[in-house]
């Protein structure tokens, strides 16, 4: 038997890890990748819009990200967009495409990203935590109306805490990942 708050938990701790490795790969090692610009904030046609949505974003090399405006007329506020979201990216403008070469990365900056990596993974363990706490209390209260017995209330507990412990180790694995992706050199 499962309960629907169990099913629930796990949904929501998935959709928290997920979460915390989406904003991992917004942190850039190095390597370039379309996600670093994808989600930076351009002006187009009067509102603004994310960049993946009027650009086709790729990666030719290593060292390197292209942009190509859907509309050659948004060369401008792309160019203008991508300095204004303060990622350290010098954006060249070059006839129909942006070029945005990656700048070497120094120890100092290294490690500023794996302290930022660091946040964003404690994070990620606050919220798969809160969820937990969420479904204690779920699990509590379904005991005391008399919905679940004392026993089954136990055994959701463990599985409570089984989800949470495996949510909290991916979290754990993916920035001791990225933590080594950034330091390498």
């Amino acid at each position: 038997m499962s309960h629907p708050a169990i099913t629930d938990m796990q949904a929501k701790m998935k959709k928290a890890v997920d979460h915390t490795l989406h904003e991992f790969s917004a942190i850039h090692t190095g390597k370039a990748t379309p996600a670093m610009v994808e989600s930076v904030m351009v002006e187009a046609y009067g509102t603004m819009t994310p960049l993946k949505q009027c650009a086709a974003i790729s990666t030719p090399d290593a060292r390197l990200i292209q942009i190509q405006p859907w509309d050659v007329s948004l060369m401008k506020a792309i160019v203008k967009g991508i300095q204004e979201a303060n990622l350290g990216f010098n954006p060249i403008p070059d006839s129909k495409v942006i070029r945005v070469p990656l700048p070497e990365m120094s120890r100092e900056r290294r490690l500023e990203f794996v302290k930022n990596a660091h946040r964003l993974a404690e994070e990620g363990r606050v919220q798969v935590r809160n969820i937990r706490r969420d479904t204690m209390e779920v699990l509590k209260k379904a005991k005391k109306d008399g919905k679940i017995s004392e026993d089954d209330e136990k055994r959701l507990e463990k599985d409570v805490q089984a989800a949470t412990d495996k949510a909290i180790k991916d979290v754990n694995d993916h920035l001791a990942h990225k933590e080594k992706d950034l330091l390498a050199v």
